[in-house]
């Protein structure tokens, strides 16, 4: 009866996972490896050979990295403080901070240009006080990075929160009774062990950064990363287009299974 029952669960979503993911993807894949004399691993050596191709890699991976490691720092130390703290309006605080996971992108863009914009309220506000406009960054990389790190910090703190609340504190007063200070327990005992969870949340930060489409989209007129240049040669090259869909894919479901595997064995 067990079998039975496991089995009508398993295959409506084996069936819609066919459908809707594998099958689609397969196609796509398939289409890849098209050119214009059939099988050809040319759309793939184009986004490497390709100037305007590599630099938009380039763009996209180094950016993506450094939010990453912006957001590791700053939503492990909200995590810990939120895990550690109790304070009168933590759930409201909580809220606060997880809102913008509720936006979307576009919105996300346009309050960038809102603060950051050549009339958005930063410049406007400098040249109140000095008499000169500054922090116009809204259509620059600093700007995207500012909008990227605003929406991968929610996200990254809800992971790591829960496995700081969880984590067994004994560990920590056990590394204190044999000579070791607060900053030592917490390097050297709560971070390594919380390091699956952190690694989890560091995978989900570069994968949403690598793919994000309408942040890019409203904010990335002055340079190109892979999600803008996927848009623009649509059109034109397909099947590069549909190359640059697959490796970015397979990068994020690499880091994902990668960071997967880590926290299970955590």
């Amino acid at each position: 009866m067990k079998k039975w029952s496991n089995a009508l669960f398993i295959l409506p979503t084996a069936v819609l996972f066919l459908l809707f993911f594998l099958w689609p993807v397969g196609v796509l894949a398939v289409k890849s490896f098209v050119g214009e004399g059939g099988f050809t691993l040319a759309n793939y050596i184009a986004i490497i050979a390709n100037g305007r191709y590599r630099l938009a890699l380039f763009n996209s991976l180094w950016l993506s990295l450094v939010v990453t490691l912006a957001t590791l720092v700053i939503a492990c130390v909200i995590a810990f403080f939120l895990a550690r703290s109790d304070f009168k309006g933590k759930n409201l605080y909580m809220t606060l901070i997880t809102f913008p996971v509720s936006l979307p992108g576009v919105v996300v863009g346009f309050m960038i240009i809102i603060l950051f914009g050549s009339t958005g309220a930063v410049p406007m506000a400098t040249r109140l006080l000095t008499g000169t406009a500054s922090g116009a960054l809204a259509y620059t990389i600093t700007g995207i990075f500012f909008a990227y790190l605003y929406f991968s910090i929610p996200k990254t703190v809800m992971t790591v929160y829960g496995s700081v609340v969880e984590f067994d504190i004994r560990l920590e007063e056990a590394a204190r009774t044999v000579g070791a200070n607060e900053q030592q327990a917490i390097f050297q005992v709560v971070v390594p062990t919380l390091a699956p969870a952190i690694l989890s949340a560091a995978s989900i930060s570069f994968c949403t950064s690598m793919s994000a489409f309408g942040t890019a989209f409203t904010l990335a007129n002055q340079f190109e990363i892979i999600p803008i240049l996927m848009y623009t040669e649509y059109t034109n090259n397909f099947n590069i287009t549909i190359a640059m869909a697959i490796f970015i894919g397979a990068v994020c479901v690499i880091l994902n299974m990668f960071a997967r595997t880590l926290l299970e064995k955590g």
